[in-house]
């Protein structure tokens, strides 16, 4: 269907009045709803990923190599999430995080900031961590098919699978020590 000159006279002067926002064919209740839970998840995922970084960067014990390189495989898978996040909220008109101190009101995912942690605790906490994302990436899956949006729901999907398969990975490196104790 083609816009007439006035439709197109009037996207003009709203996009003047509001230079970021993207049409989309979801409802404004839709983008409003589901680019607030993916900005949730972004915000998680960020600190997710910079935990699993800080545990990189401080792993010690005889597990070291093992460990390290476990850490930084997760790290990238999480770090891979971001910019898909950030440019799905965009697509559906919202906008996202800015700063780090967006992150951190809006981060669910707690800090560590321990001058050492052991590492069955980081398996652990990396474990339980992992764990709630693949939950709360359902519960975002939900809100995406309860408003018809296929898009964000499908790229949620993968995530699950992801988040999911790091939580398996940290059980079973955990599984001689307290992180098998689930």
């Amino acid at each position: 269907m083609k816009k007439s000159a006035e439709d197109k006279t009037h996207d003009l002067k709203q996009l003047r009045k509001s230079p970021l926002a993207t049409p989309s064919d979801l409802k404004v209740r839709a983008t409003r709803d589901v680019g607030a839970a993916l900005n949730a998840i972004l915000a998680d995922v960020f600190a997710l990923y910079l935990k699993t970084k800080n545990f990189h960067w401080h792993m010690s014990g005889p597990h070291f190599r093992d460990y390290h390189l476990l850490f930084d495989e997760q790290a990238l898978q999480l770090f891979a999430m971001t910019d898909p996040l950030a440019e799905r909220v965009r697509k559906l008109g919202g906008t996202t995080l800015r700063s780090i101190g967006h992150i951190a009101r809006n981060q669910r995912v707690l800090d560590n900031d321990a001058d050492y942690v052991e590492p069955q605790d980081m398996l652990a906490e990396l474990r339980d961590d992992n764990e709630v994302l693949a939950e709360r990436l359902r519960e975002v899956h939900e809100l995406c098919a309860e408003y018809h949006d296929i898009a964000s729901a499908s790229l949620i999907e993968g995530w699950i699978d992801e988040s999911e398969r790091r939580t398996w990975f940290l059980f079973e490196s955990g599984r001689n020590g307290v992180c098998s104790a689930h």
